[in-house]
């Protein structure tokens, strides 16, 4: 945009300047010609009295003295009847035509004669030529171009400092404000854009601002609608315990209990999550190894009531990716909530944890159920299964908002398999390595994982792992 800019003051100030410099500089040579030649008409004019008045000799002598005063420029007196006074020269056909009666300026090659005509002689007319050489027409028009053509340059250079200024007066505020867009793009609904520049700009800077004051409005009314929301759920949730708390069968009452605390931690979660500032640009990183043991760990109960092959292979003992720890154990949740209430009792699923090759991790949820329909697709609200139809959405935006993605596609037993791209943290801390003793591949404790579950992991490494390993 500067240099457009600075072009176009480039282009049009060329042209001004040469619609003025041209005229000026012919000028100039004209004076310089008119300079030249004036000295040789006065003196022309001088001799014509002279030589109407004095003799040939006394005429001859005065014509010596003004020829030794200027020698480059000698003049020469063209008698009647064919005798020639002062400097050689021949009698030319503008001689002839000055005889007539005419004084005129003739330019001939190496300069210009000026003829005056002297009549009122008895004998006849005679002429008076005065040469001026070529050089003496031109003194000083050479300096006096260059000089025009430095001052031309000068002004060129000028202009295109004041307009290379002017535009960065302009493009600066511009930058601010499209740096501050970027931002606002990025999650940080704190940047603001600088009033300054032009009245135009500082009326998109200002248009900028409000929305983001605007968004930053609408979403903190959005977190506390939503904490309100999940603060509303207390009251039930209060009522559900006390009725727990009656019942008779302890065992029961204790894992109802169990139920209802673990459903108001999630309920306190949501509302700290709701009222938690928006994320900025930064990444918050976690340990993905040490999160999906956890995950894996607490379900592993329930997977041995239902008699369920479960297997959990984890390839690294410190996995940072770019997502928050209780973001990414959500993800876990959703994934294997699904296995859980979409398939029946005792069917087998394996849970894989690997880095990718650019920096996060893969998290590959796979089972032996039904699997999704054809061209089923992880849409907001929609579900083929009489669910909600969130927790997949929810998945997959998480992974998007670390750089990542989610893919759903099918197990290779044929049924469900859920891949979860995340992505690497922005900002990794040695600090946070953490050593886990966590084994490669964990079997559950119901009954042992037999060859057909760990060929299953082996073939669903071979057809996934082009995708899986290539980052």
């Amino acid at each position: 945009m500067r240099l457009r800019l600075s072009l176009l003051v480039l282009a049009i100030s060329s042209l001004i300047l040469v619609s003025f410099l041209l005229p000026l500089a012919l000028l100039l040579r004209t004076f310089a010609a008119d300079r030249a030649t004036s000295p040789a008409s006065a003196r022309a004019q001088w001799l014509e009295p002279l030589v109407a008045t004095l003799s040939q000799a006394d005429l001859r002598l005065t014509l010596d003295r003004v020829n030794a005063q200027n020698p480059a420029e000698p003049t020469t007196v063209f008698l009647p009847g064919g005798q020639v006074l002062g400097a050689t020269a021949r009698r030319s056909a503008a001689v002839l035509e000055a005889e007539r009666g005419s004084s005129f300026t003739e330019r001939i090659p190496g300069g210009e004669e000026v003829l005056v005509s002297v009549q009122g002689l008895t004998s006849g007319t005679a002429v008076i030529q005065t040469f001026v050489p070529a050089a003496a027409l031109t003194q000083g028009v050479s300096e006096a171009w260059l000089l025009l053509g430095l001052i031309g340059t000068g002004l060129l250079a000028l202009s295109v400092a004041v307009a290379a200024q002017l535009a960065r007066s302009m493009l600066m505020p511009l930058a601010a404000v499209a740096a501050a867009s970027e931002l606002l793009a990025d999650g940080d609904l704190s940047a603001r854009a600088p009033p300054d520049g032009p009245p135009e700009v500082r009326q998109v800077s200002n248009g900028l601002n409000r929305l983001a004051a605007r968004i930053g409005e609408l979403l903190a009314h959005e977190r506390e609608t939503l904490a309100d929301l999940s603060h509303r759920l207390r009251t039930p949730l209060t009522a559900l315990r006390i009725d727990a708390e009656s019942l008779s069968d302890e065992a029961e009452m204790a894992q109802v209990i169990s139920d209802v605390d673990a459903l108001s931690r999630t309920l306190n979660e949501i509302i700290a999550q709701a009222r938690r500032p928006s994320a900025s640009s930064g990444r918050v990183a976690c340990d993905a190894a040490e999160i999906i043991s956890e995950r894996t760990a607490f379900w592993r109960p329930l997977a041995e009531d239902q008699d369920r092959y479960m297997a959990v292979e984890i390839r690294a003992d410190w996995l940072p990716v770019g997502v928050p720890a209780q973001d990414l154990a959500a993800c876990a949740d959703i994934l294997l909530e699904n296995v859980f209430s979409h398939t029946q009792e005792g069917t087998s699923f394996s849970v894989r944890l690997m880095p990718r090759a650019n920096g996060g991790a893969w998290l590959v949820v796979a089972d032996e159920g039904p699997g999704f329909a054809t061209g089923y697709a992880a849409t907001r609200g929609t579900s083929g299964a009489g669910s909600t139809g969130l927790g997949l959405d929810i998945a997959r935006r998480i992974a998007e908002a670390s750089g990542g993605s989610l893919t759903i596609g099918r197990s290779p037993r044929g049924g469900a398999a859920v891949t979860l791209s995340l992505g690497p943290t922005s900002r990794p801390r040695a600090s946070d390595h953490r050593k886990h003793a966590v084994s490669r591949l964990r079997h559950g404790k119901a009954r042992p994982v037999d060859a057909r579950l760990s060929a299953e992991l082996s073939e669903w490494s071979t057809i996934v792992g082009h995708d899986v390993t290539a980052g």
